[in-house]
């Protein structure tokens, strides 16, 4: 279905603030249609750990149980912040929330043992990274990283929830690491 253009006798404002909202919303819909097509540009990684393998000792409640150095890149242009969710779906009373993290600048590195923004409540009730400790067997953790197009400018302390929910039309880039952890003792 084709749209003919006029010449129009109305105020040439009006007509440049819809071409504006026009592409703007193209933009919205090509980066949506993106995401939901698994099209990232963007990429998390770890130094200490590959994708789908063991995360080293010291970085769970066997170790030190601190966060791990993690990597991004491919960070969208337009993205204003990062948010970050480290969750283990594999934990027996359902998924365990292991740190909240959000209002991150654009950073290309989060350090380890670091606080890279405001920190969310993790599932033991706690805002700092809580390492893998899994009860029985290998449990998958799952790093989330979330590109925005605005800073959340949320309270610390929110859920996991909260955060997805004030996420939500903020997105415009994700990518996830996984890593795996079984107790040695």
């Amino acid at each position: 279905m084709g749209y003919r253009m006029q010449k129009s006798k109305g105020n040439p404002s009006i007509c440049g603030a819809f071409l504006i909202l026009s592409v703007c919303f193209s933009c919205i819909i090509f980066t949506s249609a993106a995401i939901a097509e698994g099209e990232s540009n963007m990429e998390i990684s770890s130094p200490e750990f590959d994708h789908n393998q063991s995360i080293p000792s010291k970085f769970t409640c066997e170790g030190k149980n601190i966060n791990p150095a993690l990597i991004i890149d491919g960070i969208f242009k337009d993205a204003k912040s990062l948010a970050l969710i480290v969750d283990d779906p594999d934990a027996p009373m359902g998924t365990w929330v292991h740190w909240v993290v959000f209002d991150i600048p654009l950073i290309n590195r989060i350090e380890e043992n670091s606080i890279p923004g405001k920190q969310g409540s993790t599932s033991n009730g706690s805002r700092d990274f809580h390492g893998p400790c899994p009860p029985s067997g290998t449990h998958r953790y799952f790093f989330k990283i979330y590109a925005l197009d605005a800073m959340l400018n949320l309270e610390e302390g929110i859920s996991k929830k909260e955060l997805e929910a004030a996420m939500q039309g903020h997105i415009i880039d994700k990518a996830e690491l996984i890593g795996l952890y079984k107790k040695i003792r």
